[in-house]
């Protein structure tokens, strides 16, 4: 046995993103918050609107990324291009960029996850941005995944 520490969770959030989807996706809305705790951070997401398929082998696996920019501006073939490349301060090969997280789990258009991670500090990942894509990660394709375009995006305040 260990001597871990308990998670704790305070009721207030270190920092949180609000997350929005693109003109493509206008469905897509929800909160990541983020909880500094001994242990590392706390990473809960809770996403509406996300596209899924119905069907037997249905529903939908969606990349979901810290990045490196601090806007969710966008232009014609990007509308999150101020959202810029995965947060990836020791220049690792992915799926170890500090900003690579689970992917989402879309059931009938929602998705909640809570993960622990030490990979980033809530201060360091303060004034960047949460993307959710809009096909699977595949932890291999360099350099993010193949996880295709942004379609939500928030940036961490």
């Amino acid at each position: 046995m260990t001597n871990a520490s308990p998670i704790i969770l305070k009721p207030k959030p270190h920092a949180s993103a609000s997350v929005k989807g693109s003109t493509n996706y206008p469905n897509i809305s929800g909160n990541v918050y983020f909880y500094q705790t001994k242990a590392g951070v706390i990473v809960v997401a809770d996403i509406t609107g996300l596209p899924y398929k119905t069907g037997g082998c249905g529903g939908a696996v969606l990349g979901f990324h810290i990045h490196s920019g601090s806007s969710c501006t966008g232009n014609g073939e990007d509308p999150f291009a101020g959202a810029m490349t995965h947060y990836n301060p020791k220049d690792c090969s992915h799926p170890f960029h500090a900003g690579d997280m689970p992917p989402l789990f879309v059931c009938h258009g929602s998705a909640f996850m809570a993960f622990l991670t030490d990979r980033f500090s809530v201060d360091e990942i303060r004034g960047k941005t949460v993307i959710i894509h809009s096909e699977p990660d595949d932890f291999t394709t360099q350099p993010s995944g193949n996880s295709g375009n942004k379609i939500a995006c928030g940036v961490i305040v």
